[in-house]
């Protein structure tokens, strides 16, 4: 957790310093990348909210994204990851929307990705999606690595 609150208190000097705002959605993080944002002090100066999209319920429920939104898509792909990121910035009017969306593991997910993948991406000013394959099982180690690598990304385009 230390290495992912590091690059957390970096984006949050950032956006602090621009008085910007951040709301984040992810599902294999399972919350991590919150969690970092979170534990930095002063972090309702920019942070405005999260969830954690790991179902089909979720997905609508959470992010009013029912099935006619996902005609043509499927969870786990950048388009996905994309439309998180830019329901998340307009649910919560915030400058910018994260969000991270793959299979942590130990097997992979229903659509055909293997374990250790992720689609991330970031919505605002600057956007970005990129897709991470970390070729390993170990779902605990993906996680950590979905969450830093989201994280990185943000830092990257703010």
């Amino acid at each position: 957790m230390k290495e992912l609150v590091a690059i957390a208190e970096q984006i949050a000097a950032r956006l602090i310093e621009r008085k910007q705002t951040i709301a984040v959605a992810e599902s294999s993080a399972g919350g991590l990348i919150s969690a970092a944002l979170l534990a930095v002090p002063g972090a309702s100066a920019y942070f405005l909210g999260g969830a954690v999209v790991y179902t089909r319920d979720a997905r609508r429920l959470l992010m009013e994204i029912g099935d006619a939104e996902m005609k043509g898509l499927r969870s786990s792909s950048e388009p996905y990851a994309k439309l998180l990121a830019n329901q998340m910035r307009r649910r919560f009017s915030t400058t910018w929307g994260l969000s991270e969306t793959g299979a942590a593991g130990p097997t992979g997910n229903r659509y055909g990705d293997a374990a250790g993948h992720s689609c991330m991406a970031v919505a605002g000013p600057n956007e970005a999606v990129f897709t991470l394959e970390t070729g390993s099982a170990d779902r605990q180690a993906n996680m950590q690595v979905f969450a830093k690598t989201a994280l990185e990304l943000l830092l990257k385009n703010l």
